[in-house]
């Protein structure tokens, strides 16, 4: 079994994250809290989420993000599997 990442401590950090207001603070707590490495990680998964929602093949997604098979095989299991994380964003962002 995996390990449980609803923590205090996980909690902690959302909590955190709701409270920034625009783009900027997101940027300056990110920066702060991520490497650099991590924080493009984590955009590369979420471009990579959008591409094969489009409906892009896996090797025009790694053509265009650079992203491995490997990562891409993970995030396209979460948008099938998944716990609908990007399903709700992507929804909200569609409104907006």
């Amino acid at each position: 079994m995996g390990k449980n990442v609803r923590t205090k401590a996980v909690s902690e950090l959302f909590e955190a994250v709701l409270t920034l207001e625009n783009e900027e603070e997101c940027f300056s707590f990110f920066e702060d809290v991520c490497t650099v490495n991590e924080l493009l990680s984590l955009a590369q998964r979420f471009e990579v989420a959008k591409l094969l929602k489009e409906g892009h093949t896996y090797t025009e997604v790694a053509e265009q993000t650079g992203a491995s098979t490997a990562t891409i095989s993970r995030v396209n299991r979460s948008l099938n599997y998944g716990k609908d994380g990007y399903e709700i964003v992507f929804g909200r962002m569609k409104k907006s």
